[in-house]
């Protein structure tokens, strides 16, 4: 009998982070919260990744996730913007193992289907799909809160009994799996 989790879902950004909870209950979801976190308001670079890094800890002791399923860079012609943007990506992470809590990554196309089908689908599309999926009272500012319930809600689709998905446990795992993205390797 499956037990219940809690899958923490997080778009990350430089100037605007999504985050969303859902209660996996077996065959069944729930929406728990969704919102964004601004960045905007710092100046540095490296600030912004603190601040990341310290607001998905308190995600995680206030929600106390299962699980985290991260949205993975997408590679576009502005080096500087995918090199930020995989910063935000990385400190999130490490928040997670920190707390050891196993990590999960999927491309933006594979959110996309599974959500609304279309790998190429809308910003928009998979907000709307996931009006259908969840009853949201208050339609979030910003499709960075929804695109980030859409990574959570990925996760759970893709998770089928026996099936193994890209996932870390800890930093020994993370090393071991990936050793060309250390340096020193």
């Amino acid at each position: 009998m499956p037990t219940d989790r809690i899958i923490l879902g997080i778009d990350p950004g430089t100037n605007i982070m999504g985050f969303g909870l859902i209660l996996d209950k077996g065959k069944k979801i729930e929406l728990i919260a969704l919102d964004v976190i601004k960045l905007d308001h710092l100046d540095t670079h490296p600030l912004k990744l603190k601040h990341i890094f310290e607001k998905v800890l308190g995600l995680i002791d206030a929600y106390h996730p299962d699980e985290v399923a991260l949205e993975a860079p997408f590679f576009g012609k502005n080096v500087q913007s995918m090199l930020k943007l995989g910063r935000a990506q990385g400190v999130a992470m490490a928040a997670a193992l920190y707390r050891d809590i196993p990590i999960f990554e999927y491309s933006p196309r594979k959110v996309k289907q599974s959500i609304t089908g279309r790998g190429n689908a809308s910003k928009e599309q998979v907000s709307a799909m996931l009006n259908r999926l969840f009853v949201i009272a208050e339609q979030p500012k910003y499709f960075d809160a929804t695109d980030a319930v859409a990574v959570a809600c990925c996760h759970y689709f893709q998770r089928s009994p026996g099936e193994q998905k890209k996932s870390y446990s800890g930093w020994a795992a993370f090393v071991s799996n990936n050793p060309d993205k250390v340096a020193g390797k």
